[in-house]
Order: structure tokens, then C-alpha cells, then sequence
């Protein structure tokens, strides 16, 4: 996906694919129970936990475009041990959900979360 296009009554709006992506990414490690997100290297089969205030907080994170233009998001996140893995994930849809909405203006058809490790957390 290259950019999402907003049409305004005043003209159209083009959001490129990495400022969602980086949004998504930072609402997505503010959620409780969320150590990071995890790079994932398809090679090697390796995730890599990426730091939180790292300005590749966006690679955990993957956007597309559904045929009736609507986002879908897929993140790779690393949860914390010892919590709800399903609460949460259901915390983390529900907050991306509404602030992406709201901070693009483009409705979000799916959000897809793989769990690609468990940490401790000190």
C-alpha cells in the first residue's frame, strides 16, 4: 500500500502507508501488557524485540488495504508473562482500532495480532 486517500469536502487527503504504520505501532506498545513488537526475520525464523522509543517501532507493524478501502493491520507483538494473553490483545484491537480511526479518518476493516514471543518483565 502506498498511501490512503481521504476525500474532504475542500479537496483530497493522502496519508502515506509509514505514518500509519508508525501511529499504529506507538498506540500498539502503550497498551498494558505490550513489552514491544518484534521484527520479524522470515530467513532466519528469528523475532528481534524492537526498543519502544525506537523510530522502527512501525516495523512490527504491517498495513494494507481491503477492495472496499478499509485498513487492515497486522502487528507482531511480544506480551508480557503472566497476563491474558486474549485480554490483552482484545485491549490492544479495540484501542487501535478507535484512535487510528480517528487520527486518519479511514475506517479499519481488520486488525490481525500474531504473538511472536513472551517476555518477563523486570
Amino acid at each position: 500500500m502506498k498511501g490512503s486517500l481521504v476525500d474532504t469536502h475542500l479537496g483530497n487527503i493522502i496519508i502515506d502507508a509509514s505514518v500509519i504504520t508508525q501511529y499504529a505501532g506507538s498506540v500498539a506498545v502503550e497498551c498494558f501488557g505490550i513489552v514491544g513488537m518484534a521484527n520479524v526475520n522470515m530467513k532466519d525464523g528469528l523475532v528481534k524485540l524492537l526498543k519502544i522509543n525506537s523510530a522502527d517501532i512501525g516495523r512490527g507493524v504491517s498495513v494494507s488495504m481491503s477492495e472496499s478501502n478499509k485498513l487492515i493491520l497486522d502487528f507482531h507483538v511480544i506480551v508480557a508473562y503472566g497476563v491474558s494473553i486474549k485480554a490483552v490483545i482484545d485491549n490492544l484491537i479495540s484501542n487501535v482500532k478507535y484512535k487510528v480511526e480517528e487520527f486518519s479518518g479511514i475506517e479499519i476493516e481488520k486488525v490481525n495480532v500474531f504473538v511472536e514471543d513472551v517476555k518477563v518483565i523486570d
